[in-house]
């Protein structure tokens, strides 16, 4: 679990050294799929894996607009200010957690339930996700994306030398 984070934390990282090549206005520019465009789509991934930590602790959940980080500085500051908290918590984990259950009230006032260790999956797949639409809005702009190869990155470092 904690490797596909390290991937995301990495990757993330990579894209907003890449966005500051870019001028703002296309990093703000409307895309279609996603949340809209790259800056937007940087800060809704930055949005949902700090909210969803927050909800699996049972504290308050993030409810900030994208109106106010329309910079390329501000969504790298809001990540920067959540960090902590997520990477701790991302580090903490443990089998143990896998099976907590998380009882999310439904618009409808259902009430569904999740394993904590579902929960934390699709937190990765949704980053991969939207790393993808990133690549292709890349291209669509005449630009070479991030690499999205995990292989290379050195984040396994268990693996014995042969």
């Amino acid at each position: 679990m904690q490797t596909m984070f390290q991937y995301n934390w990495l990757v993330r990282e990579e894209w907003y050294q890449w966005c500051e090549n870019i001028p703002l206005e296309e990093l703000l520019r409307k895309r279609t799929g996603g949340v809209g465009g790259i800056l937007h789509t940087l800060f809704h991934i930055v949005d949902i894996e700090w909210s969803w930590v927050r909800i699996l602790q049972g504290k308050d959940d993030f409810q900030e607009s994208f109106e106010e980080y329309q910079s390329l500085e501000k969504v790298r500051q809001l990540d920067t200010n959540f960090q902590f908290e997520v990477r701790e918590f991302v580090r903490g984990w443990n089998a143990e957690k896998e099976n907590n259950i998380l009882y999310d009230p439904q618009p409808d006032g259902s009430i569904a339930t999740d394993t904590w260790g579902e929960v934390m999956r699709h937190m990765i797949a949704h980053e991969i996700h939207h790393i993808g639409q990133l690549s292709v809005w890349a291209r669509e702009i005449g630009k070479k994306p991030v690499s999205a190869n995990l292989i290379g990155k050195e984040l396994s470092h268990t693996l014995p030398k042969i």
